[in-house]
Parts: C-alpha cells; structure tokens; sequence
C-alpha cells in the first residue's frame, strides 16, 4: 500500500477537488501578479498579498466558462479563481478560503450585514436589503463583494444586485447575491517552499512516468521497425517528448513545421532547443501564401473550420516525411489526454488519414499538466516565454481555438497580430460584418454560438444576428455537388446523376480523370469528357453507372474529388504524398499529373482541405 506521507516532510497529503478536466499548472509570475492586481483593485492595498502571499506555490486550473476561467491554488486550496468576462476583462471571485485571506487586509468591496441577517447568509440565503448594515461606497452592481458581520469577520462572499447607496437605502429587494459561505478550517502553510521543493516532493513519481513513457518509447520503435523523430512545436508537451527520447538515450531527428504562422520566440525557441542539444533538425515551412493566400478561397479559420491545421501543419507535415522517411516514418508526438475530449478519446498509437506515411505515438498521453511542468522543472529546461505572458498552450498567433483572453495577451504583446488585425478589418467591411464581429472574436466561429451572443448583447445593449460568414471568394471560387435522384436500372445498372454548382473547366480536368481509369476522352464539340463509367458535362454536372447502386454512389464522390482538386487545389500535397506510383507532383503551388504514369489504383483519393473546407457536398437522395 503506497504512502500517503510527503517524501520530504513526512506530513499526510491531501486530494484537493477541482473542477473537471482539473489539469492544474503552476501559476508563473504573470498570473500571480494578475491575480493580485484584481484583488487589490476590488478588495484595498496588500490584499493581493495576503491571498498569494510571496514563497507559497500557486497553482491554476482551467474550468469552464463561455471564454476563460482559472481557478486559483495555493497552500492546497482553492482561494478562488479568475474568469474573463467578454468586454469587461478579468474578475476575481473569491472563495471561502480567499475571503479569510484577503479578510486580513479587507479595506473595501465589503458589505456589513446586521448580526440578524448573519444566521440566514450562512444557511445560503441571499443577504436582503433590510439586511445591511453598511457597505463601501465603491460597490456597484455586479461587483464581486464579501459580506462581514458587524466585527468585519467573513461571513459569505457574492456579488452586488445593488449599489451601496442603494442597499442601505432601500427596505426590500436583494442586495448581495451569495455564492460561497460554507465555514471551512483555514488552510495556510507558513513554511515558504520553492519549485525546487516540489519537484524534490514529486520526485518518485516523476521517475515513474518517466520510466514507463521511455520504455514504451523503446517498445513502440521495435514494434514498428520504422525510422522515429520526434514532432517538436515549441510547446511544453512536445519539450517532454524531446526530452523523454533523450532520457531513452535515443539520437531522435527533430521534425519542426513552421506554419507561417508561429509566434516569433516560438520559432526561437525550437532552434534554441535543437542546437543547445545537439540535434539533427528537420524543419520544413510552410509554403509563403499557404494561409493568407488562402483566406479568399475559404474565409477566416473558425473553431469548427480550421482548415488552416490542413494546409499550413499537416500538408508541410506529408512534404517532409515524402523528402525524408518515402517508406514511413514513426513521430512521438507530445498528445494528452486531457487537453480535449477528441484528444482523450484518441488511442496512445495511431494513423492520421490526413499525414499518409506516418504512424504517430505518444508517450505522455496519461500525463496531466503538472506532470509535464514538474518534468521539465527537474530537468532546469528552458521553455517558451510565452507561458510566462499568460498562456497555457502555445499556438499560431492567430489560432480560432484560442479564448479572448488569449488574444489579449497575444495582441499585446505579440508583433505579428496587427497583421492579422488588418485582415479582419478589411474581411468584415467587404462583407458588410459589425465591428461586433472583430472586437468580440465572432470570426472564430462560422456562425458564433448564441450563449456568445447573448454575452455580446450584455455587453452593447442590442441584439447580435446570426453572423454567418460569406467567403470573399474570387474567381470561380467553390463548387458544391448535390446528388439527384437516381434513374432506374437499365440495361449496364445503376446510374447517379450529381448538379455542380457551376461549370467544369474539362480541359484542366481531362489528366485528373485517369485515376478513375485508362480510357479517357475529351469531346469539345459537345462539351463532354468520358473516363470509365463517369461522364462530366462542362455545363456542371455528373452521370456515374455502375453495375450495382453501391458503386455508383462511390463513383460520383470519387469523379467529383477530381474536379475539385483540379480546379481548386490550394497545394497541400497530401494527394502527392498517397499516390505510390508518383503520378502526381506540385508545381507552382497547384498539383499536377503525369498521365502516363497513373496506374489507377486510386491511393490519391483521402481527405482533402479543398473538398472538406471549400466545398459543401450535400448528402445523396436515395435511388428509385
């Protein structure tokens, strides 16, 4: 039965709950100044101290709310937590805990309530108007409040439905909303203790993980047989991997994808990595107009349309392993679990239809956060700037994934989002978008989610349409496919007829129709092209037969794949990197092909950012 002593006092541990996923991190300085700074400003002077007093290890744990909310660690106890409020920034909200700390200090943002009213708060009951004693003159509605007896003990802590005036005026009505007022045992350890401390405290359970994740590291190379890096983006979790093969005492490549869209110290940082250790690099970029110019084919990323993940990482990703490792490479990969759902869902070894030659893997998928940081701690590594400026995940400067507070603090301080800034407001004044859309990060949506909307409509006082995005396309721009009812089966089977959007362009089509099979031909004269048992009219339409309904159906998709990726490839080269007999190629930024050397084995069809992100292919009616 394991110990439940600290290894380095010998004191009994205890569990502290938080709120799901419950991945703490250590606070650095910027979110311990943060935190003081929206005590001290709601609560007086030296509050912010006595809540995160100097020495005492502090913790954040993201927990769920419409943009960010962390809650607040320290001395084993959640004091509170910090929420970003969309329009109004930063909020502190204190706990029971960090009441009694910041009581200490207490010079305003109190309300008193009669020593009456105390028995009723405590049992979780609103303090009533009638009910207050006095209050600071500076409270307004909606500010976080504490409420105290009349000796200024911490009785409960809430938020005002009143003004000061108002409350001790007024003989009915709500003054203070409570939210937290259960009597809790103060917790506060005087001892000071440093990271060093920790890590010292911690340090049998690093060595565990450790020593699992390096043998299944060594275990996964002798399984697969394959060449192995490691995939290294200049965050934390791919530093843990890095440094993992390291402690494997393997001499992995490191495999770096400048998407064009990296911060400019995280860029730094991954050369700082590789050349302090001594590695080999493999760095490939991004092509230069891969995201910017694209963003007139398939409008701004959103979090349920990154396309840019397909043309600027995972495109550059098939490139360099077609270059490096043609026979497939094995990546390690610094994915955990607990980062997301999709994430957690995902097993510890697996194929991405999307990267073809690729097996990824990844030793720290049962690792928490504070794994990965004590990890990095007891190694004295060097890490990205930017988890000290207030982020806890490093990305694109530009990533829709990310919370409004993160493009606070990246548009602050970063020199590359006035870029993106330019961009937004040039896309929402030719599409006829409110400033609402740019200043309150709607763009990271295709249509922005009501509870966003009703936060927005708080915010202005009136009501946010359903802002769906049109993409400022030129050209002929996307096609959509719609499948029509089936005609009946004649004498060669099945036949699916499928109405395009618009025009095909069959000359630039013609090559592309060899996947599906060797006799091809073009008639100009009636502005037909014939490949197999697919017909294309240029007037926009398809006509698949087939002897069984089943490949019909698989036909039309298969034939308008062609179209698309002839007509609006936008130079990923994932196609490139499935075809085996190396038919296809990129030139110019555009897939090509060589006729003669198609076979038709039909291994270039798979996902495809132009298909999935730039067209919309309405679900097939059933036959008659």
């Amino acid at each position: 039965m394991e110990s439940n002593a600290c290894p380095v006092c010998g004191s009994e541990t205890k569990e502290i709950e938080l709120t799901p996923p419950a991945d703490a991190r250590p606070a650095f300085e910027h979110d311990i100044q943060l935190v003081r700074e929206l005590v001290e400003n709601d609560f007086g002077d030296d509050a912010g101290k006595a809540l995160l007093p100097d020495g005492h290890i502090v913790l954040m744990s993201k927990a769920p709310s419409v943009d960010r909310m962390d809650e607040v660690i320290v001395d084993g106890a959640v004091v509170g937590a910090i929420r970003y409020d969309i329009g109004n920034g930063w909020k502190f909200i204190s706990r029971m805990q960090g009441a009694m700390r910041i009581g200490k200090k207490l010079s305003k943002g109190y309300v008193v309530c009669d020593e009456s009213a105390v028995k009723f708060v405590k049992e979780s009951k609103n303090l009533m108007a009638p009910g207050v004693k006095d209050a600071h003159p500076d409270v307004r509605i909606g500010d976080e409040v504490m409420i105290v007896d009349p000796e200024m003990n911490i009785v409960a802590t809430g938020y005002a439905r009143m003004s000061a005036e108002e409350m001790i005026e007024s003989d009915k009505g709500v003054a203070v909303k409570t939210r937290w007022y259960k009597t809790e045992e103060f917790t506060d350890l005087e001892t000071v203790h440093t990271w060093d401390d920790v890590v010292a405290a911690n340090q049998g359970i690093i060595d565990k993980r450790v020593n699992e994740a390096v043998g299944f590291m060594k275990n996964t190379i002798e399984r697969n047989q394959l060449p192995a890096i490691v995939s290294f983006s200049g965050g934390k979790d791919s530093l843990a991997c890095l440094l993992l093969s390291l402690d494997a005492g393997l001499d992995l490549p490191i495999l770096f994808i400048d998407t064009g869209l990296e911060l400019t110290e995280t860029v730094e940082h991954v050369h700082d990595v590789v050349k302090r250790h001594d590695l080999t690099l493999i760095e490939e970029k991004a092509p230069v107009d891969a995201f910017f110019g694209n963003l007139d084919f398939f409008g701004p990323p959103a979090k349920d349309f990154r396309w840019c993940c397909k043309t600027n990482k995972l495109g550059p990703t098939v490139a360099a392993i077609n270059k490096n490792f043609p026979d497939g490479v094995l990546s390690f990969i610094g994915q955990r679990k607990y980062e997301s759902e999709a994430r957690n869902a995902k097993p510890r070894v697996w194929k991405n239809p999307w990267t073809p030659g690729q097996i990824g893997a990844s030793p720290i998928q049962n690792w928490s956060a504070m794994h990965v940081w004590l990890y990095i701690f007891s190694k004295k590594e060097p890490f990205n700037v930017w988890y000290t400026r207030g982020l806890d995940r490093i990305g694109c400067f530009l990533c829709p994934a990310s919370d409004l507070s993160e493009i606070e603090i990246i548009s602050n301080e970063s020199d590359r989002f006035p870029q993106w800034q330019e961009f937004l407001d040039r896309y929402a004044e030719s599409n006829g978008l409110p400033a609402e859309w740019k200043d309150f990060g709607l763009w990271r949506w295709k249509s922005a989610p009501q509870s966003i909307r009703e936060e927005v409509k708080k915010m202005t006082g009136k009501d946010v349409p359903d802002l769906k995005r049109r993409r400022a396309v030129t050209g002929k721009g996307p096609v959509s496919m719609k499948v029509q009812e089936g005609y009946s089966p004649c004498v060669i089977g099945y036949s699916v007829e499928a109405a395009l959007s618009r025009p095909i362009d069959l000359v630039r089509l013609k090559p592309f129709t060899h996947a599906i099979g060797w006799s091809v031909e073009l008639d100009e004269e009636n502005d037909t092209l014939a490949a197999d048992m697919i017909t294309y009219y240029g007037e926009g339409s398809i006509i698949s037969k087939a002897n069984i309904e089943r490949d019909a159906r698989a036909r039309i998709d298969e034939a308008f794949q062609l179209v698309v990726r002839s007509e609006q490839c936008i130079g990923c080269g994932l196609c490139v990197a499935r075809c085996t007999p190396k038919a296809l190629y990129i030139k110019d930024g555009k897939v090509e092909i060589n006729e003669d050397d198609c076979i038709f084995c039909k291994d270039c069809f798979g996902p495809c950012p132009a298909l999935k992100f730039g067209s919309d292919v309405e679900d097939a009616v059933d036959l008659v």
